[in-house]
This record gives C-alpha cells, sequence and structure tokens, in this order.
C-alpha cells in the first residue's frame, strides 16, 4: 500500500506543477514556488522536530513514553505560534512586493505540515501501514483538484492558487482532528512493544525544558534539511529573476517526487522498526543497514539513469516549450539520486541520542554548503548555478553521513 501510495502521490505531485506551470507561465510559477518554498522552509519550525522524536523515545520507552504527551502538545502550540509571526514579520519586513500578498494567503500550510508529521508519527508508531498510505495521499490529491480547477479559470494568478493550496491545508486540520484528540489522551495503539499494560509504572511527566534538551536536535536537524532543499528556489527569485526560480521549481520538484521512494522506505515504512531494533536488536538493525545500502544505492543508479534519458523528451511534452532548460537542470541533478538514496541509509545509523550533535553539525554544514554555492554561482549561471550547488550539497551530505557512519560505528 504505501509503495502504491508512492506512485500515486509522485504522479499526482508532478501533474500538480505541469498544471500550475503551464497555466500561470514561469514568471509567475517561479514567484508561486519560491513563496510555497519559503512557507516549507518555516513551516518545519512547527512542531520542531517532536514528531521524529516521539518515535525515538517510544521505541525505547514503549508505553511508557506517553508521559511525554504533555509537555509535547504545549510546545507544539508555542513552536506553531512562532512560525506563524516569524513568517506574517518576514512578509511585511523582508519580501518583496510581489511575493508579500501570497505568503500571508499560504499562512494556513504551517498547520497542513504539522497535522501531516504529527498523524504520520503516530500511523508509524501504530505500524497502520494501510492508514499512513491513504493519509500521505490526502496533500497531493487535494493539491492536483486544486490546479485542476484553476486550469479551467480565467485570470488566475499565484494568489488564486496560493488560496487553493491553503483550502487543502485547512482540509486536513479538520480530517486530522479527531486523531489528534486521541493522541492527546495518549490514545496510541502502540505496535511492538506487546499489550498495553493494565497500569503504567508511575514516572514523572517531563519538564519544558527536558523535552527541549532531548528533542532540540530532532527540530534543527529537520530545520536544516529543509532549507537544504527549498532554498535554492528562494535565492533564485531574489538573485536571478522569478522566471529562473520558477525553472527550477519544477526541476526540484521532479526530484522531490523521485525521494518519495527512499522516505517512503525509510522514514514511512522502516524508522519506528529500527529505533525499535537499535535499541532491543543490533543484529537485526545492522542486517537492514547493510543489505539497505546495497539495495538503494543500486536503486538509486537506476533511476538516476532513467532520469537522464527521460528528460529531454517528457519534460517538453508535459511542461511546453516554455520550460525547456528545466531537462538540462534534471541531467545535472541526476547525479544526486544514488547520493540521496544512498545517504538516506546512511542516516539511519545515526539515530540515537549520541550521534546528535554530530548530525545536526553535518546537516548545518551542508545546508552552508548550498547556500554558499547558491550566491557564489547563480549570479554568473542562474539557474545552472544552483543545479550545480545541489549537486554540491547532495555530494557533501553523503560524505558527512558516511565519515558519521565510520566515526560511531567502525565494524
Amino acid at each position: 500500500m504505501l509503495w502504491i501510495a508512492t506512485a500515486m502521490g509522485a504522479v499526482l505531485t508532478f501533474l500538480t506543477q505541469a498544471l500550475l506551470a503551464r497555466k500561470l507561465g514561469p514568471s509567475e510559477y517561479g514567484l508561486f514556488a519560491s513563496s510555497l518554498s519559503t512557507i516549507t522552509i518555516v513551516a518545519s519550525l512547527a512542531g520542531f522536530g517532536l514528531p521524529a522524536y516521539w518515535l525515538q523515545v517510544y521505541g525505547v520507552e514503549g508505553w511508557q513514553a506517553n508521559r511525554w504527551l504533555g509537555p509535547s502538545w504545549r510546545f507544539i502550540v508555542i513552536s506553531t505560534v512562532a512560525s506563524l509571526v516569524l513568517i506574517v514579520v518576514w512578509s511585511l519586513a523582508g519580501a518583496t512586493p510581489d511575493a508579500r500578498p501570497i505568503l500571508l494567503l499560504l499562512l494556513p500550510l504551517v498547520f497542513g505540515v504539522l497535522v501531516v508529521n504529527l498523524i504520520s508519527s503516530q500511523l508509524r508508531l501504530e505500524e497502520r501501514h494501510q492508514s499512513l498510505a491513504w493519509w500521505q495521499l490526502i496533500t497531493p490529491g487535494g493539491r492536483v483538484l486544486v490546479a485542476g480547477l484553476l486550469w479551467l479559470l480565467p485570470g488566475v494568478d499565484g494568489r488564486v492558487a496560493a488560496v487553493g493550496f491553503s483550502a487543502t491545508s485547512i482540509l486536513m486540520v479538520m480530517l486530522a482532528w479527531p486523531e489528534l484528540r486521541a493522541m492527546m489522551r495518549g490514545d496510541i495503539q502502540l505496535y511492538g512493544h506487546g499489550p498495553r499494560p493494565e497500569q503504567l509504572v508511575a514516572l514523572p511527566a517531563p519538564s519544558m525544558g527536558r523535552l527541549w534538551s532531548l528533542s532540540w536536535a530532532y527540530g534543527l536537524d529537520a530545520s536544516l534539511y529543509t532549507i537544504f532543499f527549498s532554498i535554492s528556489i528562494v535565492l533564485l527569485k531574489y538573485l536571478s529573476g522569478n522566471a529562473q526560480a520558477g525553472i527550477f521549481g519544477i526541476a526540484l520538484g521532479v526530484m522531490m517526487a523521485i525521494y518519495l521512494i527512499p522516505t517512503t522506505i525509510y522514514q514511512k515504512f522502516l524508522l519506528s522498526k529500527l529505533h525499535r531494533w537499535a535499541a532491543h536488536d543490533t543484529d537485526k538493525f545492522w542486517k537492514a543497514f547493510r543489505y539497505g545500502s546495497m539495495a538503494m544505492l543500486a536503486l538509486g543508479l537506476l533511476v538516476g539513469g532513467a532520469l537522464v534519458v527521460v528528460s529531454p523528451w517528457v519534460v517538453p511534452l508535459i511542461f511546453g516549450e516554455k520550460y525547456h532548460q528545466v531537462a538540462q537542470v534534471l541531467m545535472i541533478l541526476a547525479i544526486c539520486v544514488p547520493a540521496r538514496f544512498l545517504c538516506t541509509v546512511m542516516t539511519t545509523a545515526l539515530l540515537s541520542e549520541k550521534h546528535t550533535r554530530y548530525r545536526v553539525g553535518a546537516t548545518g554544514f551542508n545546508a552552508l554548503v548550498v547556500v554558499v554555492f547558491n550566491v557564489l554561482l547563480i549570479p554568473h549561471y542562474h539557474v545552472m548555478g544552483a543545479a550545480f550547488a545541489t549537486v554540491l550539497g547532495e555530494l557533501s551530505s553523503l560524505l558527512s553521513m558516511y565519515l558519521g557512519v565510520r566515526r560511531f560505528h567502525a565494524r
């Protein structure tokens, strides 16, 4: 079910991009895509890594981890409000006049991103893979419906698209609310830790300070990871113009659809298991790591090669001749595919708290590599400069995760 949903999600995302790109044109689509990327970066602060931390703490503590839920909800409220305030301040004080209304209209996406992460973590803890498969289809499904409706309307611009995307996020919140209420009460049907005990050991609920001290790395890692993937579109808008951002936005959207493959395997299917195995069955953990490394490298090379072959004739056919440069960008970004697939496996060996500082430091360094090379290359090479900066960032990411595995797990 997860594989089917991943394939369908990739197709829906691709179709959404094609419809919006053809309807809006390179410049207006670039304005919308760069604004969407800005919102995505800031929205990663909502919850600030708590959904990912839940996978770790439940994997170690089992049913006892329900004691973390109370302070978690208070932390989520504070971080979400901070995200909204940051977007409003940037919109009014830092964004260009053409981006300001779109950014403000996209504010509900913060809530959409948050509930997607929260419910996904719950479903992974419960190993309800069929429900997770359906859940991950709601956002791309809603957005493709919005894009289809916009295609039928005259005089559509980025602001209208922003309203449609925000409506999808509001729908996500409404659908998630019953599950969220159950989570607030600790009603999580935890899988892999035996039946729920009749009476849990009375352990004290951690303080907000304790929660922050243990979870900050997950939030910072997620935020830096989002910057790593999304900052190029934003910098292209401000350094080279909306049209160049639109070209790269299409290419990056294709790459993100491809990256759903390792994300589905490791983030949606295996991550809760890997946390459990790392704590209670190390032999199984390392067996999964070894076979996963070989399989993902082979699959990444196959997919990257296919991207090089099909891009020159598929891109003009789907997106139109105005976007012919997207094919050139994708042929460069194809180098990233095997690197990202293998890097995803390497990262799973750095899950525990003792790896926190290294993992966050490496992710921060890799994000800095992308930002610096974008700033250096975009003024001279425009969208191709952003593509080369992304490749360098991916290679840096793979190398840093490999060195981390060698450092902490010499075997």
